[in-house]
């Protein structure tokens, strides 16, 4: 059984996540620590609860959500893996974020690129990779079939959606990744979002006002 452990980090309220099962293995996704602050409290964490990270995954590469790419890396010696097409996304961070008044640290690159289909591992336990391009343009959620959960990136959120006027964003493309690609899944998965709180698919086929 997997246990996820939610951080909210930097600026823009980004949702970091654990998830760790029996074997005391773990994958961290979307690290957005900004700070030292914020990288000790995630540091910590880890080290309180006995964890081994094995794996760091990027639903997608806008910059809230690698912001602690090169944090984990220089701790843990993991690159992150996500799809190949976020790859630009990545590259394209420095030259806009500190017009932002933000400092960033950069990621390293991965060695592993995710599929659109297909599976990751950690522990004893599996993820499915579920691509949801729209957002950003190579969008990855991960499915955590045993336990009928998503950590679903900036796709879909307690009722909303996620924004799609950034570059390599389309919104239709991201209504029919949410309807083709997400309501597919039972309806009392929950749905654990880059950002605010967790919901599920069943709520958000009955009450998203952008999907009716």
């Amino acid at each position: 059984m997997i246990s996820i452990q939610r951080f909210t980090f930097n600026p823009v309220r980004e949702n970091t996540y654990v998830l760790y099962d029996e074997t005391g293995e773990c994958a961290i996704i979307d690290p957005g620590m900004y700070d030292g602050e914020e990288q000790n409290i995630l540091a910590r964490f880890i080290k309180e609860t006995k964890l081994k990270p094995v794996i760091l995954l990027n639903t997608h590469c806008h910059y809230d959500h690698v912001f602690g790419n090169k944090f984990v890396y220089d701790t843990w010696g993991l690159k992150p893996q996500f799809h190949k097409g976020e790859l630009f996304v990545l590259q394209a961070i420095p030259g806009y974020v500190p017009q932002m008044g933000l400092h960033y640290e950069l990621s390293p690159e991965p060695e592993v690129f995710l599929q659109e289909t297909g599976k990751v591992k950690f522990g004893n336990s599996e993820l499915d990779l579920i691509f949801a391009p729209g957002h950003s343009p190579a969008h990855l959620c991960f499915y955590a079939a045993a336990d009928n959960f998503l950590v679903g990136g900036d796709v879909l959120f307690y009722s909303s959606i996620g924004r799609t006027d950034l570059p390599g964003g389309n919104h239709m493309q991201l209504i029919n990744s949410i309807k083709n690609n997400l309501f597919i899944l039972p309806d009392d998965c929950e749905v654990f979002p880059g950002h605010g709180q967790p919901t599920t698919i069943g709520f958000e086929k009955q009450h998203n006002p952008f999907l009716q």
